[in-house]
């Protein structure tokens, strides 16, 4: 009877050491404020306007939309908009982005068009509180620190309203401990299936399962909302009541899913305010 009833305890300890994993914020104010927009991910483009442009975002902002975008240290310690951290794909020359200075962005188009690599700062002087900003870290080599603490830097006199997001829980453990009043985000995916020598497995497990909460206790879960149906995505979900961000949602059907499931949406390829012709 003693070893049941310790076995039982044993297993309501680790029980709710298992939920106390989890955790999160609920309660940010301005989470609210965030929940009422859609947002474009890397702005609003295609059809000739590159992602992470300032055409794609002054077009998101003209169109009602906050937007979602990319930030990386550049090797003068300013910050450049751009998603990959080889600009291969997006400018056709393969340099890595944190190796070059705010001057030689200009050297760069993206995607075959004379549009130029934007920094943060002319970005947050586009939209100038006009529309929320979803800003992802992107660390690069260890840079975690000083990227995080550079964004914070600069958005420290930006009044609009915006969020900090990072598939880096280091980022996001940076964000708790020196700026808890932000709001903070840890990104994620199902990478279980992925096969990564710079990744190894055990990191792909905890981060796939959000086990990184207990050390950064975001205030939204943004996710891969193909993959939210996780059991400890709905766990936080359920217990927390966590803010949840899906990414990136490409059909109008999985944007009104989304909503009606009270995800905040960042959305591509199709616009959601857009009336269908009749």
């Amino acid at each position: 009877m003693i070893i049941a009833l310790i076995i039982v305890l044993v297993l309501l300890l680790l029980g709710a050491l298992y939920i106390l994993a989890l955790r999160g914020r609920s309660r940010h104010r301005l989470m609210r404020k965030l929940r009422c927009w859609s947002y474009a991910h890397r702005g609003l483009h295609g059809d000739g306007i590159p992602e992470n442009s300032m055409t794609a975002f002054r077009l998101a902002l003209e169109h009602g939309y906050g937007i979602e975008l990319d930030v990386h240290l550049l090797a003068d310690g300013n910050l450049a908009v751009i998603h990959d951290s080889s600009l291969l794909r997006t400018a056709g020359a393969d340099v890595e982005i944190e190796t070059l200075t705010t001057q030689q962005l200009k050297n760069f188009f993206l995607q075959g068009t004379m549009e130029t690599i934007p920094t943060l700062q002319e970005v947050l002087e586009l939209f100038d509180g006009k529309a929320p900003l979803i800003i992802e870290l992107k660390s690069k080599s260890g840079n975690h620190d000083a990227l995080t603490q550079t964004v914070c830097e600069m958005l420290a006199q930006y009044k609009g309203l915006y969020c900090l997001e990072s598939f880096d829980p280091r980022c996001i453990r940076w964000l708790k401990k020196h700026r808890p009043r932000l709001v903070r985000g840890q990104l994620a995916h199902n990478s279980l299936h992925e096969k990564s020598e710079e990744v190894p497995f055990y990191f792909r497990f905890a981060m796939t399962n959000l086990f990184s909460n207990f050390w950064n206790v975001p205030d939204f879960i943004a996710y891969k909302f193909d993959d939210r149906n996780r059991f400890n995505l709905r766990l936080i979900r359920k217990i927390w009541h966590v803010q949840c961000v899906a990414w990136t949602l490409r059909s109008k059907e999985d944007y009104d899913t989304a909503v009606k499931e009270d995800w905040i949406p960042i959305f591509e390829g199709f616009e959601p305010n857009q009336k269908t012709p009749e």
